[in-house]
């Protein structure tokens, strides 16, 4: 089973903690990809593909995204209607989360 790498910033650093969870940053990459790979997502943010399996599920199961079979892949749909879940956040929708990255993408391949 292949092992995630721990990370470092832009000093070299090791990174000991970050701000977002591993389930906002499969979010993320679903909503940059929605017919992305959980091995491409798992290397993209360096967990391994059976996190990535796990809160994929966790996802579904709590409804926000759904999972639709095309041949041999997945084609991921958000609901991002859903409210975050944490309760100081609860009452804010996931769109917000996913626009401030997917906005940050648009401006960066704009450059």
């Amino acid at each position: 089973m292949k092992r995630a790498v721990n990370a470092s910033d832009t000093d070299g650093h090791r990174i000991t903690w970050t701000f977002l969870t591993h389930h906002a940053r499969v979010l993320v990459e679903i909503a940059r990809d929605p017919e992305v790979r959980m091995r491409d997502i798992a290397a993209r943010i360096n967990i391994t593909e059976r996190a990535v399996q796990t809160i994929v599920t966790d996802l579904h199961e709590a409804g926000y995204l759904t999972r639709e079979r095309i041949g041999r892949r997945n084609r991921y749909n958000l609901d991002l209607d859903m409210h975050l879940r944490y309760p100081t956040e609860a009452g804010l929708p996931v769109r917000l989360l996913i626009t401030i990255f997917t906005d940050r993408d648009l401006h960066s391949h704009a450059d």
